[in-house]
């Protein structure tokens, strides 16, 4: 069960405690970091570590382990790209820009799901993915995407430059990774990182030509999940449209008329139902904020068939909060759900989002919601 959660914010890590089993209020502490963006938070299971990105601009990326819980935080190293080569060739796509070999932002950090403490995967802007074997103080590129010829169709989603964003590893085979790329399409490697193919047959790209909109090596997937107890089923959150695979993302299909919005960015899937996932819909592409004003969240217990929108403890009026990708999360037990949002609310259900109880209204702009379930 999910009793700590951290929330990587605008202004810094804020660590949730639950006041007691029995109800579902918290306590948040002081900020880790304060002031400072928080771009990306992870706990590791396998030690209880933890680990915080910042994206300090000008002072450039860090990357922050805790080993006591948050008390204390030392810093670990961050990964670092090969030397950029003279000449490179311009990208094929019209969208794209070349994109420099430099640390922009970590955006995606995930246990590499074996035996050993500290193994890590992290997803990075511009488009790279890193392994560490040693809890961050060192990282190796995985030059075997990076080095793709297709990556120079990638472009930029909501920033200038494509990014990995989600990272799932298969528990039966944690050789087995597949990523979302935004927008870049998802990327799947069966040995470890060696060799790669684009898993998004299927996806659609409404914002392209119609003869492109089903090239899968540049789908805009904003969020992509794993369901653990049934990890051939994976949800992603479309830039416009919701989709689902169920065959280790060989092939998806296309979930339409969902009311009030196929559009959004954050997805979880139940970690022990793959036909249950939760959604926060919004309006796009220019305004994006929530459908009427009024902040829902939709789920499907059957698989995409039907939806609920669930409201019962969040804003109905005057709502203008934003759930970015990384800002709804499930615990372990599949009934306590986290989400926040770009202005500053945050929110707990214990109920599978039946209902929901506001924890703050009042917290700096969140990137990043997790549950400690260890």
């Amino acid at each position: 069960m999910g009793n700590r959660i951290l929330v990587a914010t605008r202004k810094g890590l804020f660590l949730l405690d639950r006041k007691s089993a029995s109800e579902n209020a918290w306590n948040i502490s002081a900020p880790a970091f304060l002031g400072s963006p928080v771009t990306m938070a992870f706990s590791d299971p396998r030690d209880g570590s933890l680990y915080a990105a910042l994206n300090l601009g000008h002072f450039a990326t860090k990357l922050h382990h805790s080993s006591d819980g948050g008390k204390t935080w030392q810093e670990r190293a961050v990964p670092v790209y090969p030397p950029q080569p003279e000449n490179l060739p311009k990208p094929e796509n019209e969208f794209a820009k070349v994109a420099p070999w430099s640390l922009a932002q970590v955006w995606a950090l995930e246990s590499d799901g074996g035996a050993q403490a500290g193994g890590l995967w992290a997803g990075t802007i511009p488009g790279g993915l890193f392994h560490s074997c040693d809890g961050g103080q060192s990282w190796q590129m995985i030059r075997s995407l990076w080095d793709r010829p297709e990556r120079n169709q990638w472009f930029g989603g909501g920033y200038d430059y494509p990014g990995i964003h989600s990272i799932c590893v298969d528990p039966r085979n944690t050789r087995h990774v597949t990523v979302g790329v935004s927008c870049g399409g998802a990327w799947s490697t069966q040995d470890g990182g060696e060799n790669w193919v684009c898993t998004a047959k299927g996806m659609r790209a409404e914002f392209m030509p119609p003869d492109r909109q089903y090239d899968p090596n540049i789908q805009d997937p904003h969020r992509l999940v794993q369901c653990q107890a049934s990890p051939d089923v994976l949800w992603v959150q479309h830039h416009n449209g919701i989709f689902r695979s169920a065959d280790r993302a060989a092939s998806w299909t296309e979930i339409a008329e969902v009311k009030p919005s196929v559009f959004g960015f954050a997805v979880a899937v139940h970690p022990k139902d793959p036909k249950t996932a939760w959604f926060a819909p919004a309006v796009k592409d220019e305004f994006r904020l929530p459908v009427d004003a009024q902040l829902v969240v939709t789920r499907t217990r059957d698989a995409g068939q039907s939806f609920e929108t669930l409201r019962a403890g969040l804003p109905q009026e005057h709502s203008y909060h934003l759930v970015y990708r990384h800002c709804l999360d499930v615990d372990a037990s599949g009934d306590r759900l986290v989400m926040g949002s770009t202005t500053g609310g945050l929110w707990t259900s214990v109920n599978q989002g039946d209902s929901w109880e506001c924890v703050s209204q009042n917290l700096p702009p969140i990137y990043c919601v997790r549950f400690v379930d260890n």
